[in-house]
Order: structure tokens, then sequence, then C-alpha cells
């Protein structure tokens, strides 16, 4: 039987790691034709174009907002959001739509996409999860609306906000405003607040999105008492919620600390726009590429924190990149209980089990090969021409399928786009995955064994 699981594991990743190349591909076609531009394009900047739309990262060789056609950008938007929502949960959602009876297999196939226990629930779960995306979505939209359609005019307004609370929401940081992000709204609380919640949503994941409503309702049936509203969250919930509460607000005060007197950044804005300006860039590090404040001229101590902050990313089962933040939690509370002498991860008044620490500390190390040798690489590549700095910064937004970048990306070689191509693909599937994918099917035969135990000197 646990052959049988981990075969359909392996299934399910390659169907992922498939899915979304194929996606990039069809994506890169699509954006190459003449049709989709203003002007010639390459196929390797489509390609990229394509990659960072689907892997919603952000990253961009050229500018969208004059690149390309309208339709160019319904295309890039259409990416961005299956990136967004993921392969598995955008099929299932089209079949559902047309009705189409899903198979116990491909419900198995669900519940191993979300690290579910069994396939009970699974279409309701991804109905609700393609629902309620599309619903905060249209909420996002509606408060961008406010200020687009004022200064942009309705039709161009409308578009505008549609394109950006998906892109938003799906964590892409793409945007068709031009070529400086969102830096002209640096003092808009407006676009500011509603960017900040969108991402925040997307990249908190739609499993504590589902335990917070259901709890919600039961509190509301005065099934529990209010008071118990997040004792009675799940194990995962909790930590993803208490991980990136921290992240926010440590994320806000380093910022502000470090670029408080920066005149090229905040340093001569008012002690509020500071705050609201270190809080977006604490939100969008974490895994967005929305920037109100111009990257390449940050501190350095900002990009090497920047970089920290993106390789641990949002939380699982969302639109968020990185190793996640219940996996440094977990590597967190790990440390703590080897330092205190104990013998299990605890967190909550409950165990975590070492299965679960061996899959995160597997996912932090693959993921920190692969961010490692993509630096080198691009190192090497560049020489001396770019700062070492502003690499690890471009790197770590690549791998964390982040976005933000220090001007560096259009200007870098074709050879180091192909390897932040690489990088980009390889964070969104996740690295364990691109493990799972080559490593091949694991059988039963290798379980047999029951080998002597030893220890080893470490430290």
């Amino acid at each position: 039987m646990n052959t049988k699981k981990r075969n359909l594991r392996w299934d399910t990743m390659r169907i992922l790691a498939g899915g979304f190349l194929g996606t990039i591909f069809l994506g890169a076609f699509l954006l190459w034709l003449p049709i989709c531009n203003n002007e010639p394009i390459t196929f390797l900047d489509s390609l990229f174009t394509s990659t960072t739309a689907v892997c919603v990262t952000g990253l961009v060789t050229i500018v969208p907002a004059t690149q390309f056609t309208l339709l160019g950008k319904v295309i890039l938007l259409l990416l961005i959001q299956i990136g967004g929502l993921g392969i598995i949960a955008c099929t299932t959602g089209f079949f559902i739509l047309i009705k189409k009876k899903i198979t116990i297999s491909e419900r198995v196939i669900i519940s191993e996409t979300y690290s579910s226990d069994g396939p009970g629930g699974m279409v309701k779960m991804v109905r609700r999860a393609v629902l309620g995306t599309f619903f905060v979505e249209a909420v996002g939209a509606a408060v961008y609306a406010c200020y687009f359609i004022p200064h942009y005019g309705v039709i161009n307004g409308i578009g505008y906000s549609v394109f950006h609370s998906i892109s938003a929401f799906c964590n892409a940081g793409i945007d068709i405003l031009g070529s400086t992000s969102f830096a002209e709204f640096v003092h808009n609380p407006l676009i500011n607040i509603n960017t900040m919640l969108l991402i925040i949503l997307g990249g908190i994941g739609f499993i504590v999105w589902f335990d917070i409503v259901d709890n919600g309702k039961r509190i509301r049936k005065h099934e529990v008492p209010k008071k118990w509203w997040f004792t009675r969250l799940n194990l995962h919930s909790k930590i993803a919620l208490t991980t990136t509460a921290i992240m926010l607000v440590a994320g806000t005060l380093a910022i502000l600390f470090f670029e408080y007197n920066n005149p090229e950044t905040m340093g001569k804005f008012s002690v509020g726009d500071k705050i609201m300006s270190a809080a977006f860039q604490s939100v969008t590090t974490r895994t967005a590429g929305y920037f109100t404040l111009p990257q390449n001229v940050l501190h350095n101590e900002t990009k090497l924190f920047g970089a920290i902050w993106m390789f641990i990313g949002g939380s699982p089962g969302g639109t968020a990149g990185g190793i996640k933040t219940t996996t440094i939690a977990m590597l967190v509370l790990t440390a703590i209980a080897v330092i205190r002498g104990g013998e299990d991860t605890e967190c909550f008044g409950r165990k975590i089990s070492k299965s679960n620490f061996r899959t995160g500390f597997a996912v932090s190390l693959l993921a920190m090969i692969i961010y490692l040798v993509g630096t080198m690489a691009i190192v090497m590549i560049e020489s001396d021409s770019v700062p070492v700095i502003d690499i690890i910064y471009e790197t770590a937004s690549a791998s964390g399928t982040v976005g933000l970048t220090a001007n560096l990306t259009p200007n870098l070689q074709k050879t180091s786009q192909i390897v932040l191509i690489g990088m980009m693909y390889l964070g969104r599937i996740g690295p364990l995955t691109f493990a799972l994918v080559f490593g091949g099917r694991r059988h039963a035969a290798s379980q047999i064994r029951e080998l002597p135990e030893r220890n080893i000197l470490v430290g």
C-alpha cells in the first residue's frame, strides 16, 4: 500500500512538473506571435516572460506595458492566473465548469497535490479555492478601480484594476503601468493597503482560508466560544499565521531601520509614509514583486535581508514561493528543541512528526543548493561586471518566485537569463517535486532491509 502511495505521489509530481513546463512553452509561443507585440520580440524574451508569468515571479526582460498589445496582455494575465491557481486546480475547475465527472484517481491526485490525508472533499475544496480566488480578486479590482478609473478613464481603469488585482493576489508582481512598478503610488494608502492585503491573502494559502472560514462558522453558530477562535484552528494554520505575522512585523522594523535615512529611498518621507513603504517592502519581499521603493538603490544590508526573506517566501497551498513559512518555523522549533535537550519538535501543544521534519529539511536543503548553484553560475557568467550583492538579490528573487529586481535582469547576458528561467521554474514546482520526478519511483524492496544504527560526529 505504501509503495502504491509513493508511486502515486511520483505520478502526481510528474504531472505538476510537466503541466507547468507545457504551459510555459505554450505561453511563450503565443507571446512570441507578432499579433501579441507592438514591436518584435525574441523567443528568449517571450520564454522568459511566459516563465515569469506561469511561475508567478515578476522578473522581466522587457516592459510589458509597452511591449504587448491588448491580446498579449490578456494572454499574459491568463498565464498569471493559471500559474497562481496551479495546473491541477485550473484543470479541475474547468472539468467542474463543463460538468465532467471527476474520477477517483483524479481526486487522489488532487489530494496528493494539496498534501491531504485522503481524496474525500477534494472537488469541493478546489471549487472553494477557485471561487474564493475570483471573489477576492474581484473585490481587489473594485478597490483599485476607485483610483484607476478617475485617473485613467473607465476602459483603461477597469483593465488596470483587473490586471493588477489578479497579479497581486497571484503574487506575480507583473504590472502594465510602465517600468517603475508601483513607485508612483508610494504615498497612496489605498493602493498600498489594497495591494498588501491581496498579496497576503494569496500567499497565506487556501488551507488557512478554509480553516478560518469554517472556524468562523462554528463561532457564529455558538458551537465554540469566540475566545477560542485561534485555538480551534489546526496546527498548520496556527503556524502559518503566527510565522507570517512575525515576519511581516520583523521585516517592517528591519527595513525601516536600514532605510530610514536613505535619501534615495525613504529618507525624505514623512514618518507615516516611511512606515507604510517599509511595510509594503516587507510584504512584497516575501513573495510578490511589486515595489514602491527603487530596489537598485537600497542599502546592501537591506538587499541581503530581503534575499533571506525571499528565500523563505509565503505559506504552502497558496500562490507564494520560497521554502515556506511553516518549513522555516519547523526548522527553528527543532533547533530550539535540540538546544533545550528535547527529543521532539513541539508547537502549540502538538508534536510534529519526524517524517514531516525530514521533508521540510529536504526541501530547505535542495532549495539552498539550487539557489547557490544558480547564484554562482551567474557570478561566473557576469564576471566582475555586476555587484555580487545584486546577483544574490536577483537569484533569491527568481528562486523564491518573488520578482523584485535591482534593475539587473534586462541587462544580464542571455546565458544568465536562461539560468534565471531554470531557477524560476524550479522555484515554482518546488525542489522536492523536481527531485522526485527525476529520482523516479521508489520500490518496496528498498524498505525491507533493516540496517544497524550508528551515530556520527556533528557540529
